[in-house]
């Protein structure tokens, strides 16, 4: 597939310190992709991202990727904060959670990915820094959400998924839940901090655990976004992380 960029340059972008070794997905979150591209290109807005991907196919690149976009705001993974100055934003044309939240159109995600493989082509991005707003936002944010299609970008080579075998899930007792307390807790805090969320370990399943879980379910357990650590949220977990660690050795490696 050869993408033909639509340029519509931004002015909402600045320099950046170091080289981009993430990309971070969104979705528009507005009721149509022209007043998504409207608001990205506003100076008054002061956001923006480095494309934009419309539902028919069509990408439009905003910035270069040599600029920092405004499209993070807060936000936190791996240690780092404020992610705008180590990533390229994708903003991909969907109404979101509060206009009417859709699946994505098949010839909307085969550019996504496309535009992925480029991107990594000219960067640095390592399969564990292929993330959604919501990863790195999680009490902010929903987007792309649990409708993204993360397994057909990973079968694609971009980003990680990992789907357990059931003796696997069974091995690992009930659900965690809110309120909750104990070892098994801190256990699952601790991976979701070692994967990349911002998550201390305090050994009560609260809110800021509640939030997490349900933004990793956005991503890698989709079809059950309940904030509940069930057997496969958990399986999954462990599956994930063990992937970005084999990841992190591969890189140091190579």
């Amino acid at each position: 597939m050869t993408l033909s960029l639509i340029d519509r340059p931004t002015p909402n972008f600045d320099e950046r310190h170091a080289p981009p070794d993430m990309i971070i997905l969104h979705y528009t979150g507005m009721q149509t992709g022209e007043a998504a591209l409207e608001r990205l290109c506003d100076p008054q807005a002061r956001v923006s991202a480095h494309y934009l991907v419309e539902e028919d196919g069509r990408v439009f690149r905003l910035a270069p990727e040599e600029r920092r976009c405004w499209h993070a705001g807060v936000s936190h993974w791996r240690g780092e904060d404020n992610l705008n100055g180590v990533s390229i934003g994708i903003e991909i044309v969907n109404p979101g959670h509060e206009w009417g939240y859709r699946a994505f159109p098949d010839a909307q995600i085969e550019s996504v990915v496309e535009l992925v493989g480029q991107i990594r082509e000219r960067w640095t991005v390592p399969n564990d820094r292929i993330l959604g707003h919501s990863d790195v936002a999680p009490a902010r944010k929903e987007d792309p959400g649990e409708l993204f299609p993360w397994k057909r970008l990973a079968e694609a080579g971009h980003g990680l998924w990992f789907e357990p075998a059931m003796e696997r899930i069974a091995a690992l007792g009930p659900p965690l839940k809110p309120g909750d307390e104990g070892i098994g807790v801190v256990v699952m805090q601790s991976a979701l901090k070692r994967l990349g969320y911002g998550l201390e370990q305090t050994g009560v399943y609260d809110e800021a655990t509640r939030i997490t879980v349900t933004a990793f379910q956005r991503h890698w357990r989709q079809a059950n976004v309940d904030g509940i650590a069930d057997g496969e949220t958990r399986a999954r977990l462990v599956g994930v992380l063990q992937l970005a660690q084999v990841e992190s050795v591969t890189g140091v490696l190579t």
